[in-house]
């Protein structure tokens, strides 16, 4: 059976802006690092979903976070995609980490969170330095509830400060991005391969 990945693209752009995504190019770039090794990948934009403010699975009415979390719990890796604005991740990608925080009341008898097992990466773009901040961020967050992170999983590419060069214009991708796509995919694929034939045990509560 393939592996399966599912992608968040982050950026604060629904679907329908007219200007290009750079965090959705630099998603596609990993899913097609990813695919060499079985795996299949889907890209959910998190502005084309009404993901309502809390930490609970379900925040009622009009809340689409449940549909989503479904798809990322179902997957094998777990893709976060986001841009950096003012040195931090965007704000949208910490509305869909603030609602994962559901899952560390979500455990089963073996006091496993829904992500157990599930791999987690992590792609950042910007024109500034704070990848590696962003990366660090954002891995904590979620390797708390549950996810695992394979080495090199973090992907990003930086411009020039003050510069006006996106990741999305680049006539091709630079080699050090395209070796570090190509890790993490490797990394990644290998990670959730074994944990899909060997999950983890928990523990006796």
């Amino acid at each position: 059976m393939s592996l399966t990945a599912l992608a968040i693209n982050c950026s604060l752009k629904a679907s329908g802006d007219k200007e290009k995504s750079s965090t959705d190019k630099i998603i596609a770039d990993l899913l097609s690092a990813l695919k060499p090794h079985g795996v299949k990948g889907e890209v959910i934009r998190a502005l084309d979903h009404d993901i309502k403010p809390g930490v609970l699975s379900d925040m009622g009415k009009g809340d689409d976070w449940p549909k989503l979390r479904a798809k990322i719990v179902a997957a094998d890796i777990f893709i976060l995609g986001l841009p950096i604005w003012m040195g931090q991740p965007s704000s949208v990608a910490k509305r869909v980490m603030e609602r994962m925080d559901a899952f560390l009341e979500e455990t089963d008898d073996r006091g496993r969170m829904p992500a157990a097992g599930k791999v987690a990466l992590v792609a950042i773009v910007g024109n500034e330095d704070g990848a590696h901040h962003c990366h660090a961020e954002c891995f904590q967050a979620l390797n708390d509830v549950g996810f695992t992170i394979p080495a090199n999983g973090g992907v990003y590419w930086v411009g020039e400060a003050m510069g006006d060069v996106n990741y999305v214009d680049m006539p091709e991708i630079p080699e050090a991005v395209s070796g570090m796509l190509e890790m993490a995919a490797s990394n990644a694929a290998h990670l959730a391969s074994l944990l899909r034939g060997k999950p983890y045990i928990g523990v006796d509560e």
